[in-house]
Formats: C-alpha cells, sequence, structure tokens
C-alpha cells in the first residue's frame, strides 16, 4: 500500500469500517476543498487511533460540508510501547513543543504534574488538538491519552509499582542514561521536571520509590523540553520500537 502515503490522512472518531458514510466537520471541509485543492472523487486516508488505517473516497464537499465513503483498511490498528511521559507544564510554546515532540516518539499516556515549582499551566483540550495534528502528520495510527493535571503527590499514592518510573534527575547521582534505559522495558514512564528542577523534597519522595529509576542526562542542565525529548529518543532507541 506504499502508493497511497502521499495522500492527505484525516483524523475522524467515528468508527471505521467498510462502507460506511461519515460527515466531516466544517474545518476539515475547508481543508480539503481551500487548503490541498481536493474534489469530489479524491481519495484520503482517515484513522480514528483504534480500528488502524482506512482508504476513504470523498463523496461530497462543499465550504461548510464534506462526506467521506470508507472504501478499504490499508493497516490494522497497531499499539506502540506502553511508555508514558509526566512532565511539569512550562511555557505555552514549549508545552506545544513537549506534547507534539511525545506524539510523535510514541508516547502512549501523557501526564501533566504540579510540582512545587511549577509556575505555568496546560489546558487539556489543547493538547488533544496538537495530538491530533502530530498524529495526522507522523504516521500513528493510535492517539496518546491525555491526563487532568495532578500533583505530583498525588499521581505517587496511586502508582503501580510494577510500572518503572524513569527520573531525569538534574542534580545528578543516576545511572548515565544509555546505560540504565537499556535495562528498562514496558510499561513504564518518565517523568520530567518544571523550570528550576524538583524541590528537594521532591526529589527525595522520588529517590524513596523502588520503582524510581534516577537518571543522568550528562553534565549539563537541559531546559524540561529538552529534557523530556532527550530521555525518549534515548529511551526509544535502546529499548522502545526503533
Amino acid at each position: 500500500m506504499r502508493e497511497h502515503y502521499t495522500l492527505a490522512r484525516l483524523y475522524v472518531p467515528e468508527t471505521l469500517c467498510q462502507d460506511a458514510g461519515i460527515d466531516l466537520p466544517q474545518s476539515q471541509a475547508h481543508f480539503l476543498g481551500k487548503v490541498i485543492r481536493k474534489n469530489v472523487g479524491d481519495l484520503v486516508r482517515v484513522f480514528n487511533g483504534a480500528d488502524g488505517e482506512w482508504l476513504a473516497n470523498i463523496n461530497l464537499l462543499s465550504k461548510r460540508n464534506a462526506k467521506i465513503i470508507i472504501l478499504e483498511q490499508l493497516r490494522p490498528a497497531y499499539t506502540p510501547p506502553d511508555v508514558w511521559l509526566l512532565f511539569a507544564p512550562v511555557k505555552k510554546a514549549r508545552n506545544h513543543f513537549i506534547v507534539e515532540k511525545a506524539t510523535e516518539l510514541g508516547v502512549v499516556r501523557l501526564h501533566p504534574i504540579m510540582t512545587g515549582r511549577t509556575t505555568s499551566s496546560i489546558k487539556t483540550d489543547k493538547m488533544e488538538a496538537q495530538i491530533i495534528e502530530a498524529a495526522e502528520q507522523t504516521e500513528r495510527l493510535d492517539l496518546p491519552q491525555v491526563c487532568a493535571p495532578l500533583k505530583l503527590e498525588q499521581v505517587l499514592s496511586g502508582w503501580d509499582p510494577s510500572r518503572a518510573l524513569i527520573f531525569a534527575d538534574e542534580e545528578g547521582g543516576g545511572q548515565p542514561a544509555v546505560e540504565a534505559l537499556a535495562n528498562i522495558k514496558p510499561p513504564c514512564a518518565i517523568i520530567i521536571g518544571p523550570e528550576g528542577g524538583f524541590t528537594p523534597e521532591e526529589r527525595d519522595l522520588l529517590r524513596s520509590k523502588k520503582y524510581v529509576t534516577p537518571i543522568s542526562l550528562g553534565p549539563r542542565i537541559l531546559r524540561a523540553d529538552t529534557a523530556a525529548l532527550s530521555t525518549l529518543a534515548i529511551w526509544q532507541a535502546v529499548s522502545g520500537d526503533w
């Protein structure tokens, strides 16, 4: 099906099956008709995060409305390795970067955490829109789950100890990242602190948990968004689906 990879790709929330008709919202009608200049009869690809990827035909297209007919499945559903990202919200543009790149790198859950030094907020509805856009552009078939922001203590109090938690410790003292991550298989999660790092009390709390593995990302102090994506990239290279 390589010949279909040049076709436009859309996320739709509806169930996908052969011969199903799906009405698209005005935003996607505008995208098809005005942005990429498609016409009735043209083909597109669609996915919903659960049913794989399907080929569809544009059945109706106007300024405000569009309808597609599902033709055939191109790729079955695929779930990437079970790795989560827990991150303290930072500035708006950097939050966007974290969400977008974590989606591209295969994270299956994104969980904002509130820490003692967290000064920024994040809107989960904006996260979901950014996730969809990133998944559409990167051939991803599933969508990461988005969790509501919670305090670090709340997250840890309900943690399943069978899920390893990788702690990027900016204060040092952890194992070198490549060495540590090569031995951590899914299910697992990565936790990244805010600008300014975790407080001493939060670091002590994390280090007190048997399921936590502190790691070092080298001699330089990385920004939160850089640390998140560096840790994810290393984990994918040594233990993920790369």
